[in-house]
C-alpha cells in the first residue's frame, strides 16, 4: 500500500506558472508577483506540477519582460514607488527558463524506487511550478540514512539543510572527474568524495598525492593552517606511501612505506610520455626502441648510461641508429636519472620496486586504501615518470586476477579508483592513446578500475576522454574552452553553460552525469567541521598508536 503525501501545494512554495516552452527550447515560467526576480538564482532546483506527471528541472536563466513595451522607453520616476509597485508583477514581470530533466508519473507508487523517467513530453500552459522540498530531492538523489550506496556531496541552492547525495554504486563504475579553477576547492571536494568511497566500502583508492595534501594531513586556505588527512579519518585503512621521506619527517607525517624504482621499470612507453618535459624529438623515441630491443633484460636505461663513445659508435653501427640521437637520448636521460636520484637507483638495488607494486597489491586487495606523497617531488617529470610506472603495473596486476577471476581460478579483485592530479599531462590528445591512464579511461570498468581525474585544464584532456567520464563534478571555470570541454557530450549544453559561469569562486560545484540523475548545482560540504567529522567512521586508535605501527624509520 503505498504512502500518502500532502499535495504539492501543502509542502512546497509556488513561485510561478509555465506560459510557454517546448520539448527541446525548454520552459518558460512567469514568476509570482510576490516573489523578488533577485531571489531567483541560476541552478536552483524546482519542480512543475504537470496534469499527470511532476517534472524535475533546473533554473538556467532569468529574463526582466514587460507587456507593455512603452515603459521600456519611458519608465516610471525612481522616487515614483507607488507606479513601480503597481505595474510589478503585472505589466512588468521576470520570466524564468527552464530545463526538464526528469519525469515522474503521479499515479507511480510512493514506497519504493520512484519511477523516474527521461522528459518526453512537457506540462501544459499554467501549470504550477514549486521550490522543490526535502521530499523530491530525496526521491531523485537518494538517502544516505536509508542505503549506504549514496553519500551527501552538498546542498542544494538556497536548501542549506537537505543533502544531495551521489550514488556511489555508480560513481566507481565508470571514470570521473572534478574540474575546477585554482583556489575553487578542488582538493578539498575530492578529499570529500574520497571519504565517501572509503566510509561505504564501495572501492579501493590509488592516490598520487602530487601536494602532499591527502595522506596524514593536508592545508586550508582559511583561518586553520591544517585539516586532516585521509589518513587521521580512517586510520588503519588508509596507507602511507613515500617517494620523499625526508619531507615527510619534516612535516611530522608518519608513512608505512618508502619507495624506490630501478632503472629497469622505466619502459619505452613511460619515456613516451615525457616527451616534452624532456623535449624528445621523434627519432630520439624512435633510438628508445632500439635499446629496448638491445638490452631485452629491461636494464636498457643503465646500458644507455654505461655507453662510452665507442660503445654508442658501435650499437649504431649495428642497429643502424643516428648517433647525434643517440648521444641527445643518452643526455636527456642522464638528466633525469639525476633528477630523480632519490627514487630513482640502478638496479643493483635489487628489485625495490618490485616491493613496493607488491606492497601496494597486498594493501589494495586487502581492502585498504594507498595515498602515494610526492614530498618535494612535485615537478611535472617526477610525478608523471613515477604515476605512470606504477599504474601500469598495478593495472597490469589487475587485468591478470581479472581475467583468472573469468576462468574460474580466483575472486573478482575489488573495484579500484585511482586518483590523479594535473590529468592533462597524461591524458592530452597526444598522449592519451598512448598512456596507460588513457587505457584505463577507455576501458572504462572492463578490469574493474577507473579513474578520478582532478585538473584545473579540462581542455587539455583529449575530448574522446572527455566524453567517455561517467559523473563530471565540475566547480568555477572562466576559461571558454575549458567550459566547452567539460559539456562535451552533455545534453542541453547552451543551458549548462549558463549556470558554470555562475557559480561561486568557492565551495559550489554543478554536477552531472552517472552518479547523479539530473544535473544539479550543490553547495559543497565543509570539509573536516565538526559536522563532518562526526558523520564519518573513525578508528578508535589514538595518533600515538598508529604512528608505532609505521615502519621504525618514521616512528
Amino acid at each position: 500500500m503505498s504512502q500518502e503525501y500532502p499535495g504539492p501545494t501543502e509542502r512546497r512554495r509556488e513561485i510561478g506558472q509555465i506560459v510557454s516552452g517546448s520539448l527541446t527550447e525548454g520552459l518558460q515560467m512567469k514568476l509570482c508577483p510576490e516573489e523578488s526576480v533577485e531571489d531567483v538564482r541560476a541552478g536552483k532546483f524546482v519542480v512543475v506540477d504537470g496534469q499527470k506527471n511532476e517534472f524535475f528541472s533546473m533554473i538556467t536563466d532569468v529574463v526582466l519582460s514587460t507587456s507593455a513595451k512603452g515603459l521600456i522607453g519611458n519608465p516610471p520616476a525612481r522616487d515614483d514607488e507607488l507606479m513601480r509597485s503597481v505595474l510589478s508583477g503585472t505589466t512588468t514581470y521576470g520570466t524564468v527558463a527552464l530545463r526538464p530533466n526528469l519525469m515522474l508519473p503521479k499515479d507511480s507508487a510512493d514506497d519504493g524506487e520512484p519511477d523516474l523517467r527521461p522528459v518526453k513530453t512537457i506540462p501544459g500552459h499554467f501549470s504550477a511550478v514549486y521550490s522543490a522540498d526535502a521530499r523530491d530531492v530525496n526521491r531523485i538523489f537518494g538517502d544516505e540514512t536509508k542505503d549506504s550506496k549514496y553519500f551527501n556531496i552538498g546542498t542544494p541552492l538556497d536548501m542549506d539543510d537537505i543533502p544531495v547525495c551521489l550514488n556511489l554504486e555508480r560513481f566507481v563504475e565508470r571514470s570521473n572527474g572534478i574540474f575546477g579553477k585554482s583556489g575553487t576547492g578542488k582538493t578539498f571536494l575530492t578529499r570529500i568524495v574520497l571519504c565517501g568511497i572509503i566510509k561505504n566500502q564501495r572501492a579501493v583508492n590509488l592516490i598520487f598525492d602530487m601536494h602532499s595534501e591527502y595522506g596524514w594531513k593536508g592545508s586550508y586556505e582559511g583561518d586553520r593552517a591544517e585539516v586532516r588527512g585521509l589518513k587521521q579519518y580512517f586510520r588503519e585503512k588508509v596507507a602511507v606511501f613515500t617517494l620523499d621521506p625526508e619531507s615527510s619527517r619534516r612535516r611530522e607525517a608518519p608513512v608505512d612505506f618508502a619507495v624506490k624504482i630501478p632503472y629497469s621499470q622505466i619502459t619505452a612507453e613511460d619515456i613516451i610520455l615525457l616527451q616534452n618535459e624532456l623535449n624528445l624529438t621523434s627519432t630520439a623515441l624512435e633510438t628508445s626502441y632500439a635499446l629496448v630491443n638491445r638490452f631485452r633484460d629491461g636494464g636498457w636505461i643503465s646500458g644507455l648510461l654505461r655507453m662510452d663513445a665507442d660503445d654508442m659508435k658501435d650499437f649504431c653501427d649495428t642497429n643502424n641508429v643516428n648517433q647525434a640521437a643517440l648521444a641527445a637520448l643518452q643526455r636527456k636521460i642522464r638528466v633525469l636519472a639525476e633528477s630523480c636520484k632519490s627514487f630513482l637507483v640502478d638496479d643493483g638495488a635489487g628489485g625495490a620496486e618490485d616491493d613496493a607494486v607488491k606492497k601496494i597489491m597486498s594493501y589494495l586487495e586487502a581492502g585498504n586504501h594507498v595515498v602515494l606523497e610526492f614530498g618535494q617531488h612535485t615537478q611535472p617529470l617526477r610525478y608523471m615518470l613515477v604515476a605512470n610506472i606504477l599504474t601500469r603495473r598495478i593495472h597490469e596486476n589487475y587485468v591478470r586476477k581479472k581475467e583468472e577471476s573469468l576462468g574460474g581460478k580466483g575472486g573478482e579483485p575489488r573495484p579500484l579508483v585511482i586518483t590523479i592530479e594535473e590529468a592533462h599531462k597524461f591524458l592530452s590528445p597526444s598522449l592519451a592513446n598512448q598512456t596507460i591512464f588513457g587505457t584505463i579511461a577507455r576501458e572504462m570498468r572492463k578490469y574493474n578500475v577507473t579513474l578520478l581525474v582532478v585538473d584545473q585544464r579540462p581542455s587539455g584532456i583529449d575530448g574522446e576522454i572527455l566524453s567517455q567520464v561517467g559523473t563530471k563534478i565540475t566547480c568555477l571555470l572562466n576559461d571558454d574552452k575549458d567550459i566547452d570541454a567539460v559539456l562535451t557530450g552533455v545534453s542541453n549544453a547552451s543551458g549548462l553553460r549558463g549556470i558554470m559561469a555562475s557559480l561561486d569562486s568557492k565551495q559550489q560545484a554543478l554536477i552531472l552525469g552517472h552518479a547523479v540523475p539530473m544535473p544539479i548545482v550543490v553547495k559543497t560540504r565543509h570539509y573536516d567541521d565538526e559536522a563532518f567529522r562526526g558523520s564519518m567512521m573513525e578508528s578508535k586508535r589514538s595518533d600515538d598508536e598508529i604512528r608505532k605501527d609505521m615502519d621504525s624509520d618514521f616512528a
